[in-house]
C-alpha cells in the first residue's frame, strides 16, 4: 500500500488572477499564481477546486515537470515557473516566492525548485502525492 501525501492549495480569487499558498502538513511551501476563475474555460481559466493526483510529466517546452493529468475537460495542466499568470499561463499553476499582485509573483524558478524537491522526495519514497485545491486562507 502506497503512502498518500496531500499538499493543500488555498486560493483567493481576483479579477486579474488567482493567488494561493501551498501547504504540506501545515507548513507553507510556497505561494502560487494562476489565471482568474472563468468557468474552467481551457487556456483562460484556473482549474476547478478539488483533489488531484500529481504525476511526473515530460514536456518539450518545460522539461520534466509535475503534471496534473486528471482535470475534467482540460489537458496538459502542469506546475511550472511563471511570474505573471495573464502573460505566461494557460491554465497551469505557477509557484512563486512572493505575491506582488493578482496573478503576479516573484522568483518563480526558486519556488518551483523547492516544491519539486518536496514532491520528488515523496515520490522517491514510493508515495503518491495529491493536490487538494480549495478556497480560503
Amino acid at each position: 500500500m502506497k503512502t498518500k501525501h496531500t499538499l493543500v492549495l488555498r486560493r483567493t480569487y481576483g479579477e486579474q488572477g488567482t493567488n494561493g499558498t501551498i501547504y504540506f502538513q501545515g507548513e507553507k511551501i510556497c505561494h502560487t499564481i494562476e489565471l482568474p476563475w472563468r468557468n474552467n474555460t481551457p487556456r483562460l481559466s484556473c482549474i476547478p477546486e478539488g483533489r488531484y493526483k500529481l504525476k511526473k510529466r515530460k514536456y518539450t517546452k518545460h522539461g520534466e515537470q509535475i503534471g496534473i493529468p486528471a482535470v475534467l475537460g482540460r489537458e496538459a495542466i502542469l506546475i511550472h515557473a511563471a511570474n505573471n499568470a495573464m502573460k505566461e499561463l494557460l491554465g497551469c499553476i505557477a509557484p512563486v516566492t512572493a505575491l506582488t499582485g493578482e496573478g503576479i509573483g516573484t522568483e518563480s524558478g526558486k519556488a518551483l525548485g523547492e516544491l519539486k524537491g518536496l514532491v520528488y522526495s515523496l515520490w522517491d519514497q514510493g508515495g503518491e502525492v495529491f493536490l487538494l485545491i480549495r478556497e480560503g486562507r
